[in-house]
């Protein structure tokens, strides 16, 4: 797990040791992904640089160094993650007769893009990766992302010049770089908490999408797909197995069990996040059956006993023998961490579940340098409580005549939110939120498809556009079923949906930018792609039966876990923020979220936001999660453009 960074200047104005600085600059601006090496390389004739910090995790010694050139000196890479298979694929090239110089899986790579070319190499990789890759006899530059996206890799041009780098913080030392917020991708923001790719926070700065390569040359880039997952779903669907539930579970745990077994392969300590749940606790049990020695597993619990976890992967850790270990979160330790998120997070990022993320990652790099993490079960395997939800309101949306849907409007808009929470408040059934729930409501009622419905179950802020004067929010055609052909299934498309958006944008940005703040490299094999591609092979009866989600999965923890030990109904891996933010968060919060600072930002439209922060303030509405992505903003934005 490293940082990667560099540009290519058309213009190659600059000197070699010129070029070679400031490489080695941008590349420092990563410091905590790679804590081990930093190193640069350029090519000042061709405008090329690589800056790199390494975290060594395997061939520890100089010959796994980055940049690395192939034997015939024609290519040079700089490449950020693991794979996996790169053991498999070094006899093939050494059957070419190439010699090997270390054991490092980047010269694998390197080699295999020499050989086969990269177009062929890539697909031919299993593992998590940013790589960037310079072919000194064409001048082509070439971008890869990972196939799910677990791995970041953000690139855009200033000019004459194309910068790429793990994170966009590498790019001020760049003087091409001129950061101008994208209106645009803050409206996005809003509304999901996270920058939805290809778009970056600034303007003329993209992310690679998941399984895509890029290629530059002479001033032009070209995106291409070398693995996508509506492909793969699709296929899923066409090509359903017919397997009965043993042969189903055995197949499952054989590939889950190979997936986590090329995992735990390290010159370094490896361990485990364990929540207690079906996905950690899935991937612990399966440690644990590869291992001789007790793994060594961390958690995290609160004081606030309603929130916390901790008991339950306490008892699976008994059970399963591990070496535990815990933290028992405070609000101290969020106000201990709070101001420094912009410095990991360099965009906006507004799920507060980065917090405990990365206290669990600061615990569990004491002990470890690897830790395996379970994410990906949910989207592959159904299991956010979200997805029947969303199919229960398409159901209840198809009883109402849509020749009545419109007088329903009508009635529901014909009062201000606030005026129908106090009739919700004086109801018999006292209901909360009335006003926002029946704001949902309307918007159903507006023939919106069910895909725009699921978003809204997704949504922080509904029309953000109107808290971002001069935006124009930019909509995915997924959600306007695009994905309808290739998934008609509506459970399953939102499935789907969370695969392509919230996965990477979300969880996989959370887990990578929390774990590489402390330099610890986290591993998530569920999201291994033979794992996806056989999940939606599988009949929906697999994953969901009555009310019990993730079905198949269980099925094979159950072989390692007592079921009383993990059926319970499924809880985040937040924080009490909603809570936090009338007590010890709230001075914080309020100088954030003053008046004159929202209209002195220039940014956001004050009135809504203020509104909803006295609401929670005084207890009428949890407001918690869109006023967190609110002020994660006004955080970044004092960070990195103040």
């Amino acid at each position: 797990m490293c940082g990667l960074t560099g540009f290519l200047d058309e213009r190659r104005e600059l000197a070699q040791d010129a070029a070679l600085a400031l490489a080695r600059r941008m590349a420092d601006t990563l410091l905590e992904r790679g804590p081990d090496d930093g190193r640069a390389w350029a090519d000042a004739t061709a405008g090329i640089a690589f800056g790199f910090r390494r975290l060594a995790i395997l061939d520890l010694s100089v010959a796994g160094r980055q940049p690395m050139a192939s034997a015939d000196g024609r290519f040079v890479i700089v490449f950020n993650g693991e794979v996996y298979n790169a053991p498999d694929l070094r006899p093939e090239l050494e059957a070419r007769g190439i010699r090997f110089r270390g054991h490092s899986d980047t010269e694998v790579i390197v080699e295999a893009c020499a050989a086969w070319g990269i177009e062929r190499a890539i697909p031919r990789m299993i593992g998590m990766f940013a790589i960037a890759l310079w072919d000194r006899e064409t001048r082509t530059l070439f971008l890869a992302r990972d196939r799910l996206g677990i791995k970041p890799l953000y690139h855009g041009r200033h000019g004459a010049v194309t910068l790429f780098a793990s994170q966009p913080k590498a790019f001020f030392v760049h003087p091409a770089f001129r950061p101008e917020i994208d209106r645009d991708a803050v409206a996005a923001y809003l509304r999901f908490g996270n920058v939805p790719a290809p778009r970056s926070i600034y303007r003329g700065i993209s992310q690679v999408r998941p399984g895509c390569l890029v290629t530059i040359r002479d001033g032009a880039a070209r995106e291409s797909a070398y693995w996508d997952a509506r492909e793969v779903a699709a296929a899923g669907v066409r090509e359903r197995l017919a397997l009965d539930d043993r042969e189903a579970t055995d197949r499952l745990e054989a590939l889950l069990r190979d997936s986590v077994r090329r995992r735990m392969l390290a010159d370094v300590p490896v361990g485990a996040f364990l929540s207690g749940g079906i996905d950690s606790s899935t991937v612990v049990a399966l440690m644990q059956a590869e291992s001789a020695a007790p793994v060594k597993t961390f958690s995290i619990g609160y004081t606030e006993e309603s929130w916390s976890e901790a008991h339950h992967a306490k008892e699976v850790a008994a059970h399963l023998g591990t070496e535990h270990h815990e933290l028992i979160v405070e609000p101290r330790h969020a106000l201990a961490v709070i101001d420094r998120l912009p410095e990991w997070f360099d965009e906006p990022f507004g799920d507060s579940s980065q917090i405990p993320t990365y206290l669990v990652s600061e615990l569990t790099r004491r002990h470890v340098t690897v830790s395996l993490s379970g994410d990906g079960g949910d989207e592959l395997f159904a299991g956010y409580p979200r997805y029947a939800h969303a199919e229960t309101r398409a159901a209840r949306l198809e009883t109402i005549p849509r020749v009545l849907r419109p007088a329903l409007r009508a009635v529901i808009r014909a009062l201000p939110s606030s005026a129908w929470d106090a009739l919700g408040r004086i109801s018999p059934r006292r209901v909360g939120q009335l006003g926002a729930r029946l704001s949902v409501a309307a918007k159903l009622l507006a023939d919106a498809g069910p895909d725009l419905l699921y978003r809204d179950l997704v949504t922080n802020w509904s029309e953000p556009e109107t808290l971002v004067p001069g935006s124009r929010e930019p909509v995915d055609e997924l959600w306007l079923g695009g994905l309808a052909a290739a998934v008609p299934d509506f459970a399953e498309r939102v499935q789907l949906v969370d695969l392509l958006t919230y996965l990477p944008g979300d969880i996989l940005t959370k887990v990578d930018r929390a774990s590489m703040a402390v330099s610890l490299e986290a591993r998530v094999p569920l999201l291994d792609h033979r794992v996806v591609e056989l999940a939606w092979r599988l009949p929906r009866h697999m994953k969901v039966r009555g009310d019990t989600t993730k079905w198949l999965l269980r099925a094979v923890l159950e072989r390692f876990v007592p079921r009383a030990l993990t059926d319970r109904p499924k809880m985040g891996f937040g924080i009490p923020v909603g809570a936090w933010l009338r007590g010890p968060l709230r001075a914080w919060a309020e100088e954030l979220l003053s008046e004159r600072r929202l209209r002195e930002d220039g940014i956001l439209a004050p009135h809504a936001i203020r509104a909803r922060w006295e609401e929670h303030l005084a207890g009428r509405v949890d407001w918690q999660y869109p006023l967190w992505v609110v002020l994660m903003f006004q955080l970044w934005k004092r960070r990195w453009l103040p």
